[in-house]
């Protein structure tokens, strides 16, 4: 093995190539074409005599001494990152940039005034904030941050609980006067059905009480993403709604909206809301400032179970 071919680039390069997934991938983070990120990868292997990556059509893995190496490369690159960020931040205000991805709903109503009040705090901060209910690809993404509701949040990210969400069955007061709401689980699938989830599925709501658990298949008849368009559908008296409680929480205190199933804890899509970041990525103080900021805001602010 031609130990002289091994340097902090090389390490950091066969990194970002293993992080990124697939050639193709890695050429867009490295900013080269695909042949020039594969001729280097081919040229690092031939001086060393030993395969790194295992490439197929769709994805690249390490090999034994390429994960070895991969390790190396990912504290180098994490060092190096605290150099820069240190010097960077040497006599300035708290500096970065955080690319987070929110879920629309929670992040339009909740989570939205928690990131101009950060943003006053932090003017240095850059945050580019992306508003979607799909977990990103994290690492193809570059995504620094995501906030998602799930029941079980995945292995490979650290995930931090931002607290409980509750879904309520709700319509508005004239619906209400008009078509009454449902006293029990199975009358919902007969109501007209406000709601998000996916198009073209039948949407199984999961429903608990007293160590209870029951499901029920629902067919919305108005679906979105957009949680405001959902909560202006509610109120014009379209349907029963199956939101979560903060979306409608202003208007049922003030007797607009009026709830149903009050007894049952509703779910769709899981009943906790998480903070998600890779867990080997270094976290510039930028970074680490954001989510301690979110969670401490989230201790106090997110609906009880």
């Amino acid at each position: 093995m031609n130990h002289s071919a091994l340097n902090a680039e090389s390490l950091v390069f066969l990194a970002d190539i293993l992080d990124a997934g697939n050639l193709s991938a890695a050429a867009r983070r490295l900013k080269m074409t695909r042949a020039n990120v594969s001729y280097h990868l081919s040229r690092l292997e031939q001086a060393l005599g030993q395969q790194l990556v295992r490439r197929t059509t769709r994805r690249t893995e390490a090999t034994e001494v390429g994960l070895r190496l991969y390790e190396h490369g990912c504290r180098i690159r994490t060092e190096l990152a605290i150099a820069q960020d240190s010097v960077r931040e040497l006599g300035q205000q708290l500096r970065g940039r955080l690319r987070l991805s929110i879920p629309s709903g929670f992040g339009q109503t909740v989570m939205g005034p928690w990131l101009l009040d950060f943003k006053r705090q932090y003017p240095g901060i850059v945050l580019d904030v992306t508003f979607e209910n799909h977990l990103p690809d994290m690492l193809r993404d570059e995504t620094d941050i995501s906030v998602r509701v799930m029941s079980n949040p995945p292995q490979n990210l650290v995930a931090r609980s931002l607290g409980p969400v509750r879904h309520i069955a709700c319509a508005s007061r004239g619906y209400v006067a008009e078509h009454g709401l449902p006293d029990t689980l199975e009358g919902l699938p007969r109501a007209p059905i406000i709601t998000s989830g996916v198009a073209d599925r039948q949407l199984r709501l999961s429903a608990y009480r007293d160590q209870r658990r029951q499901e029920v298949l629902l067919e919305p008849t108005l679906m979105s993403e957009n949680f405001q368009f959902l909560h202006q559908a509610i109120l014009a008296g379209l349907g029963v709604g199956i939101v979560p409680d903060y979306l409608v929480r202003d208007e049922i205190e003030r007797g607009a909206i009026q709830t149903a199933l009050d007894g049952w804890q509703l779910s769709i899509f899981g009943a906790e809301m998480f903070m998600l970041y890779m867990p080997n990525r270094y976290h510039t103080r930028a970074t680490s400032t954001f989510i301690e900021y979110i969670l401490t805001r989230a201790q106090g602010r997110m609906p009880a179970s």
